[in-house]
This record gives structure tokens, C-alpha cells and sequence, in this order.
């Protein structure tokens, strides 16, 4: 049988799901935050150039650790979007959905009858390389792999209601880095504006039946539970190897000024 969704049994009982970001290709990076203990590991093919053995490993490694994998898939060919599936992610992140038409290609494009019209294989690891019988395969995928529509322009939200009427997809996901850039006030994290945003996003999730999901931090995560998030992505490993080396080099240079050059600048 498929495995199922860490994330989905967590948010349909109501609880909450977290998340943390890999930027980096090893598959180490993956397993040591599997082994922390989110919920869910987000990798990114939008923005970083991984091939598909890559995403294998990363997968592999999270089921080894009961974790889901979500990978964010490029806006391209259909092959984009459901190829992660196939090697049993968890579930994928389709960014800069642009209105009701764009989520309804989307959604028919990453799920089975009756709810797409997704290409079926069945051969690979999602399906258990044919070992799973064929009708079980489209409903449990359509079950238990989440599908996460990005809100992070200001385009859709004039149908932000449409959308999250559809059926066929889980979250709502509020991306407030090209939002600001999108309303021109790149990187003002309290411009009204994101700051309505993203209490709608959460609302509009609500009120409609899905679950809603955002990027935060140990300062904000309360507040965003309170809007209604409960699937929030805090951190990444980037941010923390960066500041960890960046802490190093602080704390080197000072006690190297305290004592002198070292022999290296003599």
C-alpha cells in the first residue's frame, strides 16, 4: 500500500504540521532534518537545478524516517509537475498560481479521475512498481498525496474565493518574498497590504474547506496559528549553516584580535 501522508493525517485531525526548507543536494541534509523530527521537508526544483536521482534519495531518506517530502515543482510540462509524485513525494507545491483557470490546469493535471486527468503509469515507486492494484493506486494517490497551490502575487486574488472552491487540491499556501516584490515594497514584511494578505489567504482556506500554509519563524509562528496557518515552513538549511559559519568566523576574529595576527598573516 501507498504510505501515507504525515501531513494530512496531522491537518485532517486538526493538529499542526511543520516544515523545514533544504536548498542543498545532499541527501544528508534531508535525513538529519527527517531525523529532528518535522513533519514535512520541503525541497525546490522552481529555483534550484536538482535531477531527478537527487529527488529520489531525498525521498527515500524521509520515508526511512516517517516524514513527507514536498517538493516545489517548476511551472512547465505536465512531466514537472507529476514526476515528483511518481517517486513518491509526499506531496508538491505548484508556485505563482495566477487565478481560478490557472489552479483548474493544475489540478487537472495532478489528479486522477474523477477529479483530473492525471497520466497514469502505476510503474513506479508511488504505485509500487505495479504491485498495487490499479483502481487502489488512483484513489489512494488522490487521497493521500497533498497538492499545494502557492499564492504569492497579487493577480489571483480578485478569485483567491474561486480557487479555493475547487476540489482537487489541499492547501493554500501564502509566499510573502515575491508578494512584497509583487505590490512593489520588496521586502516589507509589515506593508499592510502583506500583512491583509496573508490574514485573508488564511481565512479564505478556512472558510472553504482547506488548509492553509506559510513560511515563518520562532518570533511569528504564534501569530500565524492564531491567523489560521496550521502548516508553516520555519527555517532552512542555508539560513542556519550560514549563521552557524557566520557566528564561527565573528567569535574567531575577535579572539584573533584579542591575541594578535596569527602566523597565517605574518
Amino acid at each position: 500500500m501507498m504510505r501515507r501522508s504525515k501531513v494530512l493525517q496531522k491537518l485532517r485531525a486538526g493538529e499542526t504540521a511543520s516544515c523545514f526548507k533544504i536548498n542543498l543536494k545532499d541527501t544528508q541534509s534531508v535525513e538529519i532534518a527527517a531525523i529532528s523530527g518535522f513533519d514535512c521537508i520541503w525541497v525546490d526544483l522552481e529555483h534550484i537545478g536538482q535531477d531527478w536521482s537527487v529527488i529520489a534519495s531525498h525521498v527515500w531518506a524521509t520515508k526511512a524516517h516517517d516524514t513527507d517530502l514536498m517538493v516545489r515543482v517548476p511551472r512547465g510540462a505536465y512531466s514537472d509537475y507529476i514526476k515528483p509524485l511518481e517517486l513518491d513525494a509526499a506531496g508538491i507545491m505548484v508556485p505563482h498560481v495566477m487565478g481560478v483557470e490557472d489552479a483548474k490546469k493544475v489540478i487537472h493535471t495532478v489528479r486522477f479521475h474523477p477529479q483530473g486527468k492525471r497520466p497514469i503509469d502505476g510503474g513506479n515507486a508511488d504505485g509500487a512498481y505495479t504491485a498495487m492494484d490499479f483502481n487502489t493506486y488512483l484513489e489512494t494517490a488522490n487521497r493521500e498525496r497533498f497538492v499545494v497551490l502557492q499564492i504569492e502575487d497579487p493577480e489571483p486574488l480578485a478569485e483567491l474565493e474561486e480557487i479555493a472552491q475547487l476540489e482537487g487540491f489541499d492547501m493554500l499556501f501564502f509566499g510573502p518574498g515575491d508578494f512584497s516584490q509583487g505590490i512593489g515594497a520588496p521586502g516589507q514584511w509589515d506593508h499592510p497590504l502583506l500583512i491583509e494578505t496573508r490574514k485573508r489567504v488564511a481565512a479564505v482556506a478556512r472558510k472553504n474547506g482547506k488548509f492553509a500554509g506559510t513560511v515563518g519563524s520562532p518570533a511569528n509562528l504564534q501569530e500565524l496559528l492564531d491567523m489560521g496557518y496550521h502548516f508553516v515552513s520555519m527555517g532552512a538549511d542555508v539560513v542556519g549553516l550560514t549563521n552557524y559559519c557566520r557566528d564561527m568566523v565573528k567569535t574567531f576574529g575577535k579572539t584573533m584580535g584579542d591575541k594578535g595576527k596569527s602566523y597565517l598573516e605574518e
